[in-house]
């Protein structure tokens, strides 16, 4: 009996190596070709354009790339260490393989099953954890410097919210408190809250430093993706002061991190936000939406196909 259960997780985790793997091909290839944003010759047009720039400053927008990999495979590292050692290789691997999971589920929820399979059963949960707080050092990075732009943003230009409603907004509470109540009799606050005491009690022993480390591994990302984006707006003559530029990137990142959605829409998402953003200083549509899309393949669509190779390291780990 065992060998045939073994046989059959060996098919079923074929199939779902097989499933991201060409899930992530079709996506990606249909982003770059299908995309409603910008037309494919518009942005061989544009590349043709950027490669005509300042060769230094591109071949420093192409470094952050790779040094933004290796900052979250360090971060990983680091808080997987709470767990288990491994190397840097390791973590690398991991990260890039859970990536390529991450493109077809929602707000990457892929990664964290994608990096616990390279674990012990028995330490998954603790794992599925460990990468919840790296992302939310992230997140919570984003989320104070956002808080920065978007005071700069208020202060610095006039914001006209039409068709606000008091209705809606009385519609909206309405509907949250019903579900408050909902929730409360279903006692789902009461099991949530059972789980939530476990979560805290486990990070309560995780030693400080990792924290440190991890926090400050999130902000050097932070620092480099953003100046990615800022560098690569200056290649297409983009003459905005450095402070304005790095604030609206502030408030674009903080707001596409609170949307909801797949990885493979985040281009979309973050194009949108940054067309709207961005046309506060009257930017050009164009040089906005290939900068998002370079970011995206940078960032995102060559390092998850570069993850495919690791899909395939994939395994179940058995007990000893």
């Amino acid at each position: 009996m065992y060998n045939i259960s073994k046989k059959h997780k060996d098919y079923i985790l074929l199939l779902v190596k097989l499933v991201i793997v060409f899930g992530a091909l079709y996506f990606i290839y249909h982003k770059l070709v299908y995309n409603q944003l910008l037309s494919f010759s518009e942005f061989q047009q544009q590349l043709s354009l950027l490669f005509s720039k300042n060769i230094w400053t591109l071949l420093l927008v192409l470094l952050f790339t790779d040094v933004n990999w290796l900052l979250e495979a360090y971060k990983w590292k680091i808080v997987a260490s709470v767990e288990k050692e491994i190397t840097f290789f390791e973590a690398f691997e991991q990260s890039l393989a859970s990536l390529t999971a991450s493109l077809i589920t929602p707000n990457k929820i892929g990664e964290y099953g994608a990096k616990a399979l390279f674990f012990k059963k028995k330490s998954r949960k603790k794992i599925v954890l460990l990468n919840f707080l790296g992302n939310m050092s992230q997140l919570a990075v984003t989320t104070f410097f956002g808080f920065i732009g978007i005071l700069y943003f208020i202060f610095h230009f006039s914001i006209n919210i039409s068709h606000f409603s008091i209705k809606k907004l009385l519609l909206f509470i309405t509907i949250v408190v019903v579900l408050f109540i909902i929730l409360t009799k279903l006692k789902v606050f009461k099991t949530l809250k059972i789980y939530v005491t476990k979560i805290i009690t486990f990070l309560k022993y995780i030693p400080t430093t990792i924290y440190f480390k991890t926090f400050g591994l999130a902000l050097l990302r932070y620092i480099v993706f953003t100046h990615q984006f800022y560098f690569l707006l200056k290649l297409f003559n983009v003459e905005t002061d450095y402070i304005t530029l790095l604030n609206l990137l502030f408030c674009m990142y903080f707001l596409a991190s609170v949307i909801p959605s797949l990885p493979i829409f985040d281009w979309a998402i973050k194009g949108s936000v940054a067309l709207w953003v961005f046309s506060f200083i009257e930017v050009n549509e164009l040089i906005i939406i290939t900068v998002t899309l370079l970011m995206w393949l940078l960032n995102f669509a060559i390092p998850a196909l570069l993850g495919v190779i690791f899909v395939f390291n994939f395994r179940f780990v058995e007990e000893k």
